[in-house]
């Protein structure tokens, strides 16, 4: 015989759980992006990237602009605001994405050569290679004035690859094949020499004879270091020039 009132409690229980369900229906479960979503947004990051560099080469850093890149890109101009809020971001991440490339290209060079001295001449002459065939975008990353809060970016660029310079030096020095020297004031020094020899205002014709300005600006660079002039020559002989990348 049931006792009256005995249903009672599970009719609150079910009540409450009801009710709890409810609420917890009101907040919606937080997003999880799929790795086919992330792959999608990777490469139409990548491709606004790709388009913003072309517009560069093309008209330097003032080119960059949003509607123009979203063009070239193939996507709505609503839709690279979505990964860049500005043109000032979009370029920061422009100059990020090509240091990175850059510096990645000087390590490789210098990973595989034969020795300390061997890998600062590959270096020079890898930065000078991709610097004659990109020259007007080099020139727009590490040369040409941009706005004030852009200006932080370019010096990271530029001080990386000083700082990569300066860790080759202090190698060639330790190892014999350099004179004594401040490797950071000699990288630096080094850096300026490229960009004016290679991109700057002054910077000759390299049309047809960019190997010999290659492997003249290299052995510029050495001498300066203080190789002798029958190393230097040498090294730029075994040296070979790096291939597209």
């Amino acid at each position: 015989m049931s006792v009256p009132g005995s249903a009672l409690p599970h009719r609150l229980n079910h009540g409450s759980l009801v009710r709890r369900l409810a609420i917890l229906s009101c907040f919606p479960m937080p997003y999880r992006r799929t790795e086919k979503v992330r792959r999608r947004l990777a490469a139409r990051h990548a491709a606004i990237i790709a388009a913003a560099a072309e517009s560069a080469r093309e008209g330097g850093m003032a080119a960059v602009q949003i509607a123009p890149v979203a063009v070239r890109a193939g996507i709505a101009a609503g839709t690279v605001y979505r990964y860049f809020p500005g043109k000032t971001d979009l370029v920061a991440a422009l100059l990020a994405e090509i240091s990175e490339r850059e510096i990645a290209a000087l390590r490789r060079a210098a990973d595989v050569a034969p020795g300390p001295l061997s890998a600062l001449a590959a270096m020079i002459m890898t930065f000078a290679v991709r610097a004659l065939r990109n020259k007007r975008l080099t020139f727009a990353a590490i040369a040409e004035p941009v706005d004030a809060e852009l200006d932080n970016e370019r010096q990271n660029f530029r001080k990386a690859l000083a700082d990569e310079f300066a860790l080759r030096i202090t190698g060639a020095i330790k190892g014999g094949h350099l004179p004594g020297q401040d490797s950071t004031l000699a990288a630096t020094a080094l850096l300026g020499i490229l960009i004016a020899g290679l991109v700057g205002p002054l910077a000759p014709e390299a049309t047809g004879r960019e190997r010999d300005i290659v492997q003249s600006l290299t052995l510029v660079a050495l001498r300066a270091l203080g190789v002798a002039d029958a190393r230097a020559r040498g090294l730029i002989v075994q040296t070979a020039l790096p291939g597209a990348a």
